[in-house]
């Protein structure tokens, strides 16, 4: 059985990243969906600021599902700057982690 193939930039979606591997593993180190969402923190309405790295992009946020740590990803990114939206399903595809598509 086959993968669902990655969200790309043509037609970008609204997707989870999901801190477990495709064969179940979770996904190390711990902090791994704050590091990330921190490196997307420029990402703004408005642009970054002096002080945008403090606070969270509103395009792409960690957040939990039970026990599993989780990305958000806002497809709105991908107008914004088609680059990060790149970048984000890249890390998960690298990483081998599973991606969720959010309905809208």
């Amino acid at each position: 059985m086959n993968a669902p193939a990655p969200p790309s930039a043509a037609s970008p979606v609204s997707f989870y990243i999901l801190g477990v591997t495709r064969q179940g593993k979770v996904f190390r180190p711990s902090d791994w969906a704050d590091r990330l969402c921190s490196v997307m923190s420029q990402f703004k309405p408005g642009g970054g600021g002096p002080q945008s790295h403090l606070t969270y992009s509103p395009y792409v946020m960690p957040d939990q599902q039970g026990d599993l740590k989780v990305v958000r990803v806002d497809k709105e990114i991908a107008e914004l700057e088609s680059l990060a939206y790149k970048f984000l399903v890249s890390f998960a595809v690298d990483n081998d982690l599973q991606i969720r598509e959010i309905a809208d």
